[in-house]
């Protein structure tokens, strides 16, 4: 079975900015990064998608410009929820409060939202419920640089923590075969 991992391409967020769950767009001039991002794409398949715009302004692109039939938006594919750091600049994080994080966010929370580990969970629960079932076609899955970090970790056998030393750039599409 074929999977693609698509991450959304850059937001209106100014660099340095958490924003996670927040639900903010992306920069318009996104025409030639989703023709890009098509041409490596199967044209008939099972298309996924975070619910957040970023990815649903993506997958729509994808639905209009193949043979894709619908959209399933599923929140389990959700970025990482920073809660009270949602839209704030990281650097007005204090930083004690941030190095503690830091130091193991894997299992550690931000404040009124949740871990790595908690991400992981929720995407270990798509994937065992949605993708781990026999499909006709391959599966495209629309979502954020979190959730793609954690099926490599998962299918590749890397420890959480080590899942930021994956570079997923926006617009990324990285195909799994299974």
């Amino acid at each position: 079975m074929e999977i693609y991992l698509v991450r959304h391409t850059e937001t209106v967020c100014p660099k340095g900015v958490c924003y996670g769950q927040s639900d903010v767009g992306i920069i318009e001039s996104y025409g030639e990064a989703f023709q890009g991002i098509v041409k490596q794409l199967p044209q008939e398949a099972l298309l996924y998608s975070s619910p957040l715009q970023r990815c649903k302004i993506l997958a729509k692109y994808i639905l209009e410009n193949t043979k894709t039939e619908s959209i399933i938006e599923d929140a389990r594919l959700m970025e990482m929820n920073f809660g009270d750091w949602e839209l704030q600049k990281w650097s007005d994080i204090p930083k004690e409060i941030l190095d503690t994080w830091m130091n193991n966010f894997v299992t550690v929370a931000v404040p009124n939202g949740e871990s790595f580990q908690d991400l992981h969970l929720r995407m270990n629960d798509f994937w065992k419920n949605i993708v781990q079932k026999t499909h006709s076609k391959p599966i495209i899955i629309v979502a954020h640089s979190g959730i793609i970090r954690s099926v490599l970790c998962s299918i590749n056998n890397i420890p959480l923590q080590d899942a930021f030393k994956e570079v997923i750039d926006y617009g990324a599409v990285v195909k799994i075969l299974i």
